[in-house]
């Protein structure tokens, strides 16, 4: 019974992928930052790993999983490191590298909005550990160690090296490897329930508010930098945001579902089932994606993109964020 749901709820999203894609998210989507470096002090991430544990300890000695404040500029450094040093070689993992500080600093900002969260510390430990799978699976990718990498990962950063698909495609496949594949086992290794027993929910669905803000001044600065097709999608009425918006609120919903799969599975061999469920599911929506967004040579292909890159990645983002106007480079909240 548990194994026919999972499959048939792997059957779910990758359906939902593809007719949200199919919709609304047709393929579209020289001078380096020399402050980028210069002016952030970098405080390797790595110095954070000692006694480093998933599980939410809010006496732990290690500041990012006791979920102090401190751990998030820890963690917008390394996003900030990944994010400048993709768009500054014009690299197409530069996309979701960037989509993914501008989402970190945007919960800075609102984590210091009174009553947004119920248990700030908390979601400051979840954050931190959510990060710490981007950043394994990006290194282990980096350095060659391919065998540490999930799959829809070595798909979304090999897609990415290799060219292959649209400025949407690259942000979607990054988007998909860190929602339908590792976030359900961030939630369940962080937890999903207090201490004294109250659900961490409603601080997991806090999040879809500025999630929604983020979308439209999200794509309108990946168009201005990266990529001047990847919003082309959109219309007056913000269709193409709207459903981009709902397909990650779905993907969500399905990782905290997931999640609770996993912590209820009743012996290590049913949770190996509920974990070989999550990777199929991401695996087979990668697969969707890549069937979605390749770039078909010659009749598209990524020359006038990389040559836009080139000429714009340092362009300022002309929308604002709720937390005001973003730096090109760096990170600010």
């Amino acid at each position: 019974m548990l194994a026919r749901s999972l499959r048939r709820r792997a059957r779910l999203v990758v359906a939902a992928t593809v007719t949200a894609l199919s919709v609304s998210l047709a393929p579209v989507l020289a001078t380096g930052p020399a402050h980028a470096d210069g002016l952030l002090p970098y405080v390797p991430w790595s110095s954070y790993l000692v006694g480093w544990t998933d599980e939410y300890v809010p006496s732990s000695e290690n500041d990012c999983v006791a979920g102090r404040d401190s751990c998030l500029k820890a963690t917008l450094r390394e996003m900030s490191r990944i994010a400048d040093s993709t768009a500054n070689a014009c690299g197409h993992d530069a996309v979701f590298a960037r989509a993914y500080l501008r989402m970190t600093q945007l919960y800075g900002h609102t984590r210091e909005i009174p009553g947004y969260y119920e248990d700030v510390r908390a979601v400051n430990h979840l954050d931190a550990v959510f990060a710490k799978y981007y950043f394994d699976a990006y290194h282990g990718w980096k350095s060659g160690n391919r065998s540490t990498v999930p799959q829809s990962w070595l798909i979304a950063l090999d897609a990415a090296r290799d060219k292959r698909v649209t400025g949407a495609g690259d942000l979607l496949l990054g988007m998909n490897a860190h929602i339908n594949r590792d976030l359900a086992f961030v939630l369940a290794g962080t937890g999903l329930v207090s201490p004294e027993g109250s659900s961490y929910k409603r601080d997991y669905d806090a999040v879809e508010q500025w999630l929604y803000d983020a979308t439209a001044p999200l794509m309108a600065e990946f168009a201005a930098r990266f990529d001047p097709t990847i919003d082309d999608t959109s219309d007056p009425l913000g269709l193409g945001n709207w459903t981009l918006f709902q397909m990650v609120s779905a993907w969500r919903e399905n990782a905290w579902r997931n999640a609770e799969l996993l912590v209820s599975a009743p012996t290590p061999a049913a949770r190996a089932v509920v974990a070989a469920t999550i990777e199929a599911e991401a695996n087979a929506a990668a697969q969707s994606l890549l069937l979605l967004q390749s770039y078909t040579p010659p009749f598209t292909t990524t020359v006038s993109r990389d040559l836009y890159c080139a000429a714009h990645k340092g362009d300022a983002p002309p929308v604002a964020y709720e937390f005001g106007y973003a730096d090109a480079w760096g990170y600010a909240y």
